[in-house]
């Protein structure tokens, strides 16, 4: 197997950021839509959006990840595909805990994705705590 380099997923990361921020924005302004005429106010909505978000986020990381395309849209445009230890398709909860395991790796100074640059198999921490490996098609 040979393993994404770090540079080559910060670009996937930046091509799903794009991704997930123009679907939040159509998903916030239907929510806060919907939600301002069925209540005829603005409070909570942000709430509301903010879940959302969370939901959008986690369903477009695992269900991708866990699918037989085993990569999100900017792992596809770089090439590069989730897979367990043993090279195979992951599931959708151990796409699950990946994707929560990445708020791990966040809070810690983004020290747990920068990891990636540095380990044997290029895993960030989030990799390790799910056992899963990011490698090029």
């Amino acid at each position: 197997m040979r393993y994404a380099n770090f540079w080559t997923r910060f670009a996937a990361s930046l091509i799903d950021g794009i991704i997930l921020y123009i679907l939040g924005a159509i998903a916030g302004f239907m929510i806060g839509f919907v939600y301002g005429l069925t209540t005829g106010t603005s409070e909570g909505a942000a709430l509301l959006g903010g879940i959302a978000g969370l939901l959008v986020g986690w369903l477009y990381y695992a269900l991708m990840e866990s699918s037989p395309q085993q990569a999100t849209l900017g792992k596809q445009a770089m090439g590069i595909v989730v897979t367990d230890e043993n090279g195979d398709r992951i599931s959708f909860g151990k796409a699950t805990g990946r994707h929560f395991g990445k708020f791990i790796s966040s809070i810690i100074l983004l020290i747990g994705y920068i990891m990636a640059a540095f380990t044997e198999k290029r895993q960030a921490l989030h990799d390790m705590m799910a056992g899963t490996l990011v490698v090029k098609k």
